[in-house]
């Protein structure tokens, strides 16, 4: 079947009877060799329909009928993600990062909200992103719905639940704690932003989930990485949305999407791809060289030699690694483990067994800093992963007479939210320290058009997510990523981020190749 007149839904199809009999408001109009012209009366429901019976490019009424609220105007993947969504109570939106997936998820429950077909709509996302973007962006493309972020303890969390705004916004562990509450809070859409939080279904937290969702009729997933680690990642996340082409047990779809290799190791079958694709259903998704026309983005790599202390350390590592490798199979854990001192070496501040801290001479490195800051026009990001080396990079930026501001998991949501607004809207702090663990997703820092590494993290996804605070609409500057390396363990990482490499067997592969040299 396929939609041949939007405006009037006439469709063309062998099967006419399929049609009339799920949906009655239609009947057929003419028979042309065995193919019949078909009149639907297009509504919500009759669309939804349709696309039940796969019909090809069926539009949604939202096309039709709605008039695009807020201060900017959706680009066109934008509104196409709208309308799937619109057609499908529960979905999947796997639009990259970037791609402003949030305001086609706003437009789209505004359309549902305004025609009746829901009341309430819960949202669950990272503490991180709570107020700096869905408040925020609520308030740029819905400013006429009530929206409500339920923070702090459980009863505070309660009272902002009762109060009935239509969107209410809470983190993923929030929830567990006003569970009875929001099943009982007439909520009828369920969206769920950065959704690989909920792909173990194991864990309590999935768990909560599934009791909520089960009496909820509408439920949109968004990740702009799904499965990114494994294909059984895809298992929580499909059970969720799509549970009646979904195994009823994990063993059962890990045994579907992976094979044995030994005891304890497991590696994806050949088409494992093709498994996932199809349980992770129905789903949307646009990257953002499909529908974007932004500035182009530079990685470039500076370096920043190790001091002589810092060498000795480094060397002395090593060779400890060595040793320990010696006639042993080294494990992911502990390549990573070593790894990670490696890289707190060449960053400049290392944690001791015993749980102090030990600094090394970094001043090659913010002298490399201090130069790119005032090689930049705009503003800058600085993402550092350990957190006393954002200690000292703030120390220097002081001396130096900088106004910077740092973001890490120590600051509350209500300040990191007064920081991202002015770093936004004013001209001071020009340069944001982050550590990208505790704000790599969901947030907009288009005021910086430069992105510098300290040091690299060793998670794929985390890193392409930092990229993307800077990369997204509303960025009016080409974009620079400046990789500071000063060790090889830093260059390989570098190349393995930027390569989308982030296996475990890729880890301990780095590890051998350090200590190989």
């Amino acid at each position: 079947m396929r939609v041949v007149q939007d405006k009037a839904l006439v469709l063309n199809t062998k099967t006419p009877h399929l049609v009339t009999e799920k949906i009655k408001k239609s009947k057929v109009i003419s028979n042309r060799n065995g193919v019949y012209e078909v009149a639907v009366h297009w509504g919500l429901e009759e669309a939804q329909q349709l696309c039940k019976l796969n019909v090809v490019d069926v539009p949604s009424p939202i096309n039709r009928d709605y008039k695009w609220t807020g201060k900017l105007t959706p680009f066109k993947h934008q509104e196409v993600t709208s309308s799937f969504l619109t057609l499908n109570k529960k979905a999947f939106c796997f639009n990259e990062q970037g791609t402003g997936k949030t305001a086609s998820v706003i437009w789209a429950a505004d359309y549902l909200l305004a025609k009746g077909y829901i009341k309430r709509i819960l949202v669950l996302c990272p503490l991180s992103i709570m107020k700096s973007a869905w408040q925020q962006d609520l308030f740029k493309f819905a400013m006429h719905r009530s929206c409500s972020v339920a923070h702090g303890t459980a009863t505070q969390r309660k009272k902002i639940l009762a109060a009935d705004s239509e969107f209410v916004i809470i983190n993923f562990d929030g929830l567990a704690v006003i569970k009875d509450e929001v099943m009982a809070g007439g909520f009828d859409m369920v969206v769920v932003d950065e959704a690989n939080a909920y792909k173990n279904a194991q864990t309590n937290r999935w768990k909560v989930l599934r009791d909520i969702v089960a009496q909820t009729p509408w439920l949109w997933m968004l990740t702009g990485t799904p499965a990114a680690q494994s294909p059984v990642d895809a298992f929580g996340l499909a059970k969720l949305v799509n549970p009646d082409n979904t195994p009823t047990y994990f063993g059962r779809f890990r045994d579907d999407v992976m094979y044995k290799v030994t005891q304890y190791k497991w590696a994806p079958k050949p088409d494992a791809q093709q498994t996932v694709h199809r349980v992770l259903q129905p789903a949307i998704r646009f990257e953002r060289s499909q529908c974007l026309d932004l500035p182009p983005l530079t990685y470039i790599e500076r370096e920043a030699p190790l001091s002589p202390q810092q060498n000795k350390y480094y060397q002395k590592l090593k060779q400890d690694m060595v040793l320990e490798a010696a006639g042993e199979e080294v494990s992911a854990v502990n390549a990573a483990t070593q790894l990670n001192k490696l890289l707190q070496i060449s960053g400049g501040a290392v944690y001791t067994d015993e749980g102090g801290v030990l600094e090394f001479d970094v001043s090659n490195r913010l002298q490399v800093i201090l130069e790119v800051i005032e090689e930049s026009s705009n503003k800058v990001l600085v993402f550092v992963p350990f957190t006393h080396t954002i200690t000292l990079l703030s120390e220097f930026l002081e001396k130096k007479n900088i106004p910077s501001a740092v973001i890490n998991g120590k600051v509350t949501l209500n300040k990191r939210s007064e920081i991202i607004s002015q770093f936004q809207k004013e001209t001071d702090p020009r340069v944001l320290v982050i550590q990208p663990q505790a704000a790599s997703h969901g947030l907009t820092l288009t005021a910086a058009d430069t992105i510098i590494w300290y040091s690299p993290v060793t998670s794929v996804e985390t890193y392409l997510q930092a990229n993307a605070r800077i990369n997204r609409p509303g960025q009016k500057h080409p974009m620079t990523v400046v990789h500071i390396e000063g060790s090889p363990v830093e260059a390989r990482l570098y190349k393995m981020l930027q390569g989308n490499i982030s296996n475990h067997h890729k880890i301990i592969d780095l590890y051998r190749k350090e200590i190989s040299e």
